[in-house]
């Protein structure tokens, strides 16, 4: 069996001799994501970057073309990793800059030189105004009080907690309290919620409780329900579990999660789980 070609980082000169930019990048993604670009990479500093109008232009003089172990979305950032043996890890973080948006392409060494604001990719502050869509299940739910946020009881597909454009989830949390967390991790029903939560395209579980009281259990061998949420924890790595020490730290770590899934995905289609 033949091994399918790997897709390619393309780097060219760009044919408009009038641009501050002067060659272009290709990325596969969306059917090709073409970017004008001030250097070929970032060696010494942050590059910018601007998007390029139209399709590839034909006969563009090719720089380089390299193999790509992976090039994928992260919210607005794209994770870029090229088969060659050096200058082979960079990003591009999708920001903003004195209110306008910016593309920024970067390595882990330029990146620890950049002023802050550019270090980790933000679109905009927690967004303000949105929906928290409130599992009707929940007793006791979160009331994200002082958060200018509406709150509406539906049935939350996969958890307790979650956030939407039109019908389609654009992140859900599961909210634990310790006992709860103990009890699931006990029966086995925390693999099969885990399971389910998979399927949704961002989701994430939050504790109201702390790590050590899984060392804790009465009648229960030290470490056994440690071991078995590792396992899940490997298993469905896609989905953090935040231990938020109390249910106020809980609440707060829900809100800024979900605001933060309505800032850096309300814009663009969520990504499909893998």
């Amino acid at each position: 069996m033949v091994d399918a070609p790997k897709e390619t980082f393309t780097v060219a000169k760009n044919p408009d001799e009038a641009s501050s930019l002067p060659y272009l990048v290709r990325l596969p993604l969306d059917g090709g994501l073409i970017l004008k670009a001030r250097a070929t990479w970032p060696t010494t500093a942050r590059v910018y970057c601007h998007p390029h109008e139209g399709a590839w232009p034909a006969g563009a003089e090719i720089v380089e073309e390299v193999p790509i172990i992976l090039c994928r979305r992260r919210g607005p950032a794209v994770d870029l990793v090229l088969d060659r043996p050096r200058l082979d890890r960079s990003q591009f973080v999708f920001t903003e800059l004195r209110g306008r948006s910016a593309i920024f392409w970067q390595t882990r060494t330029v990146a620890m030189k950049a002023n802050p604001g550019g270090r980790v990719p933000q679109r905009r502050a927690l967004t303000e105004g949105f929906t928290i869509h409130v599992d009707t299940r929940e007793k006791y739910p979160f009331r994200f009080a002082g958060r200018g946020v509406a709150i509406e009881r539906v049935a939350v597909d996969g958890g307790d907690y979650g956030v939407r454009r039109g019908d389609q989830w654009l992140a859900v949390v599961e909210r634990k309290s310790i006992e709860d967390l103990l009890g699931s991790l006990s029966t086995g029903t925390l693999a099969f919620q885990l399971a389910r939560m998979s399927e949704m395209s961002v989701a994430a579980v939050v504790v109201e409780g702390r790590y050590p009281a899984l060392f804790d259990v009465p009648r229960v061998k030290e470490g056994w329900l440690p071991d078995i949420l590792s396992r899940l924890q490997i298993r469905y790595r896609e989905i953090p579990i935040m231990f938020a020490d109390s249910r106020k730290f809980a609440e707060e770590w829900t809100y800024r999660f979900l605001a933060t899934a309505v800032a850096d995905l309300g814009d663009a289609p969520p990504a499909s789980p893998t």
